[in-house]
């Protein structure tokens, strides 16, 4: 979220109506979220002046660890660089530290494109948020599910229930540091995830719901009992179930 919250930031920022924008001081401490989406605190040290040239050797973009050739236009500014500058920027400070982590496995490769194509600056800015935008519908949709054996079978249903927790466990990336909440496309896919986990005996299925839409998924070790709520289903193992009273 916020690193798709940042592409589109950077997209309008390179299309703007001043032109290309520039943000010299780009650091984390210079964006905050509102309301889901990414904002920057302050433009003083924004720009759209661009890099005079007259030959391509006037246009290289230094940064630490690389640089980048670019070239001279023929109106005598170096193409692009302040589109690049933010896009690097956004690699190394953003991209680097958040993409890799938490997507679902099928996922991975198209984030790991994203990532290598960006710190090597062979996208630009309109190609980087297609590629998110790939992503993003790929995990709306469910379309990145893998087809695998049918294991909501092996679950007994139970709307209108949840279980009184007994002991939890923990997972990674849970939305919850003191258990495992995780988000699901669908319950046959929070299914496969408990048979995955050891631990797992049952889950439940809220009303809430992520920035995409999907909803959440609790994950438990044990259950007690029953009790009435309407706002959720909870799905027990049967293996976990066999003799006990539902």
């Amino acid at each position: 979220q916020i690193c798709l919250s940042l592409v589109k930031l950077l997209f309008y920022l390179a299309h703007s109506p001043l032109g290309s924008i520039v943000l010299l001081d780009f650091q984390p401490r210079q964006f905050v979220m509102v309301d889901g989406n990414l904002k920057v605190t302050d433009m003083d040290d924004a720009s759209t002046e661009e890099l005079s040239c007259k030959e391509d050797n006037d246009c290289t973009l230094d940064f630490p660890t690389k640089s980048f050739p670019l070239k001279c236009s023929v109106v005598g500014k170096c193409e692009g660089i302040n589109e690049k500058k933010n896009l690097f920027n956004a690699y190394r400070y953003f991209f680097t530290y958040l993409l890799p982590h938490s997507a679902p496995p099928t996922l991975r490769p198209l984030l790991s494109d994203i990532l290598n194509a960006t710190g090597d600056l062979r996208y630009g800015i309109n190609e980087t948020l297609r590629a998110f935008e790939k992503v993003l519908h790929l995990y709306k949709s469910g379309l990145y599910l893998q087809k695998r054996p049918l294991l909501l079978k092996d679950y007994i249903s139970l709307k209108g229930f949840r279980t009184v927790e007994g002991e939890g466990y923990k997972c990674w990336p849970s939305y919850s540091h003191l258990g495992c909440l995780l988000s699901i496309h669908s319950a046959e896919e929070a299914a496969a995830i408990c048979n995955s986990q050891l631990q797992c005996q049952s889950f439940i299925i809220t009303q809430h719901r992520t920035w995409t839409g999907r909803p959440l998924a609790s994950f438990q070790s044990s259950w007690t009992d029953l009790i009435p709520d309407a706002n959720t289903v909870v799905y027990i193992k049967r293996s976990a179930s066999s003799g006990e009273r539902l």
